[in-house]
């Protein structure tokens, strides 16, 4: 589980983004330039995947040694855990 601080930093990020969706969906309203849009989608795409990459981080520095160190069965969940989504970002 995430601690407080990365809870706080991802939430506010998350906030941002959310915002950043708003005003794209309100520039396919108005309409804008389809370059606009896409420039805007490519932003929050990127600001998605830099959380994902933080997320990704922590899991690999704290849940995944800590799973390890349970011994089996759970070192062996946690490193299929850490396959399947390290093939999910890999896509």
């Amino acid at each position: 589980m995430l601690d407080e601080s990365q809870q706080q930093s991802i939430v506010t990020r998350l906030n941002r983004i959310e915002g950043q969706v708003r005003g794209i969906r309100r520039m396919v309203q108005e309409p804008r330039l389809c370059v606009e849009i896409l420039q805007q989608l490519s932003a929050a795409e990127a600001a998605l995947n830099r959380i994902s990459l933080a997320v990704f981080k922590f899991h690999v520095e704290r849940c995944v040694p800590d799973g390890i160190s349970k011994g089996e069965p759970e070192r062996a969940k946690q490193l299929t855990e850490l396959v399947d989504i390290f093939d999910r970002f890999a896509k």
